[in-house]
């Protein structure tokens, strides 16, 4: 298939984009390298890919109308896979209107071109984030999600929403999938992992959020991207049990499907640093802080619908998954 992938510069996308080569597929790759975090990475994520013949570079913002038509006019995609977000709980409150730029505009131009070209399957990026203030775990995504407690969490929520009323108007296929903590080579500096590790390795100490007292459902990249590629092969169907007047969230009369992706398996962020510590061979002091605003204390995926319906079973440890990181960021950063 030609598959268009938002996001090939970043983390879960480059990734993902290695994956469908190695398997076959050609993959137009969108992303505008921004500064939100060190461009450098970005560009030796893009290095790699650009090696391979079956990838195609589009260095372009989704939130520009007239670039994205013509990406879509000119490479006609079987089927997308949508990442490119403005990510981060915690700069959703420094600097709001970027959130809107891209998780709201830039996702209408995404839905807009699914509408006019014709595309076989839109899967799109979620988040554990729009479980908010809830507290019943495991997060099912058969619960209604009304209560975001951060920006980024309500474009998220919002996406879910605008690719509904597409699917419905359209009967354009859509599968949202509200990933959790993702973490692995490649990763993302501004995530916790890469923080603690920087820290660390230079001797300095760690800032610990809720005192220590967080769950976090981490999954490892390689599990993540396994299941958004049996998801994108899944085309999303209509649910034809679907009741309007005991409506389920998760389906819909149209060929709409959101699905929780994470490990299902929550592990305590002070066993994570544990974790973290013996596989870089030093220990660390930690500042104890209280929970920040937009955070929630935990996270839980109840992936029951994802395994029943592509096979998902994600099966990488976080023992296995952080040596892995270090390995990586000890090759890359010569340390």
């Amino acid at each position: 298939m030609k598959v268009l992938v938002t996001g090939t510069a970043g983390f879960i996308g480059s990734t993902l984009a290695h994956r469908l080569i190695d398997r076959g597929d050609q993959v137009v790759g969108i992303d505008n390298v921004n500064d939100y975090y060190d461009p450098s990475l970005k560009l030796a994520r893009l290095d790699r890919l650009l090696e391979k013949d079956s990838f195609i570079e589009e260095r372009i913002s989704i939130e520009d109308k007239d670039a994205m038509e013509k990406v879509f006019k000119t490479h006609r995609p079987d089927r997308i896979v949508h990442l490119a977000a403005q990510a981060g709980v915690r700069y959703s409150l420094e600097n709001p209107y970027a959130y809107i730029d891209a998780n709201i505009y830039g996702f209408l131009n995404i839905l807009e071109n699914c509408r006019h070209v014709g595309i076989e399957h839109l899967v799109y990026a979620s988040t554990s984030s729009v479980y908010g203030s809830h507290t019943n775990m495991p997060f099912s995504i058969h619960d209604h999600v009304d209560h975001p407690v951060s920006l980024y969490a309500a474009t998220k929520k919002s996406n879910e929403l605008m690719a509904h009323t597409y699917s419905h108007l359209f009967q354009i296929p859509v599968t949202g999938l509200r990933f959790f903590t993702v973490y692995g080579p490649w990763g993302r500096p501004d995530m916790a992992l890469f923080l603690f590790t920087r820290k660390i390795l230079a001797g300095e100490p760690i800032d610990v959020f809720n005192h220590g007292n967080h769950k976090r459902d981490f999954t490892y990249v390689d599990d993540i991207v396994e299941g958004v590629i049996r998801t994108l092969d899944n085309v999303a169907t209509a649910n034809p049990m679907w009741d309007a007047s005991n409506p389920d969230s998760a389906t819909s009369a149209s060929p709409y499907r959101v699905y929780n992706i994470g490990n299902s398996q929550p592990v305590n962020l002070m066993h994570y640093i544990e974790v973290l510590e013996s596989c870089l061979g030093k220990t660390t002091e930690r500042n104890l802080l209280p929970l920040q605003p937009g955070d929630v204390p935990d996270t839980y995926a109840d992936v029951t619908d994802l395994t029943r319906d592509v096979g998902y079973k994600p099966d990488t440890s976080v023992e296995d998954g952080v040596a892995r990181f270090v390995e990586w960021y000890r090759d890359y950063y010569q340390v």
